[in-house]
């Protein structure tokens, strides 16, 4: 007779772009209880959060929510600063778009819930490979924050080990694409323009949308993305 194994819950942090539907596709093949969580910053591209919820519904996050956090109060960024316009050309050194210690913010709140579901597990979709240079996309951030992370919290001083899991740190963008589309991920559903419209509609100029659409010709997959008419 089969034993039953109980399912472990898992925090999964969703943007509502193809990269955190990826990641929450693959934390439940792995057969995590996903609870998913995402972030109201202020941010320009506020459809990313409408996404977020249309994505969590269709992969069967157990739960869904939406934690506000203000970071325009402290600006800094073309994503928080309606004064920055977002760059339509690739730029040297790290971008506009970086977000002051945005996956450090993230990350945070998504330790905080873990430890109230006693899970030990979090999952975000951060890549290193067909990125925009952002710092906290790094393996040596994501090994630096666990570290931190099983320092600072009672569950891991008692015994409970926490595990950040970013599946997608060496993944092409469109390795990404053909790993989402093998778990019945609907690309269409996600956004990743930085200046999206309310509908969604993309720019199709910004970094974002730049690597987005080269990872659909890369990985010869049609490009889903709803499109502004310019």
């Amino acid at each position: 007779m089969k034993i039953a194994r109980a399912m472990k819950n898992a925090v999964v942090l969703l943007s509502g772009g193809m990269d955190s539907a990826t990641v929450l596709a693959m934390a439940r093949a792995q057969g995590f209880v996903c609870y998913a969580l995402s972030v109201d910053y202020g941010q320009r591209h506020h459809a990313e959060l409408a996404a977020a919820q249309r994505v969590a519904q269709t992969l069967g996050a157990h739960e869904h929510r939406v934690v506000k956090i203000d970071l325009t109060g402290f600006g800094g960024s073309a994503l928080t600063d309606n004064n920055i316009a977002v760059p339509q050309h690739p730029t040297e050194g790290i971008p506009l778009t970086y977000v002051p210690a945005r996956n450090t913010i993230m990350l945070s709140l998504a330790l905080a819930w873990a430890e109230v579901l006693q899970a030990h597990d979090i999952f975000i979709g951060v890549n290193a490979v067909d990125y925009s240079g952002y710092p906290d996309c790094r393996p040596a951030y994501i090994e630096a924050f666990e570290r931190m992370a099983n320092l600072a919290t009672k569950a891991a001083v008692e015994g409970h080990p926490l595990t950040v899991h970013a599946p997608l740190l060496s993944l092409t963008k469109a390795e990404i694409i053909q790993q989402g589309r093998a778990l019945g991920v609907d690309f269409a559903q996600t956004v990743s323009c930085y200046q999206a419209d309310e509908s969604g509609r993309a720019c199709g100029v910004c970094d974002s949308c730049r690597l987005r659409r080269a990872g659909f010709s890369a990985a010869g997959v049609d490009d889903p993305t709803a499109y502004r008419v310019t």
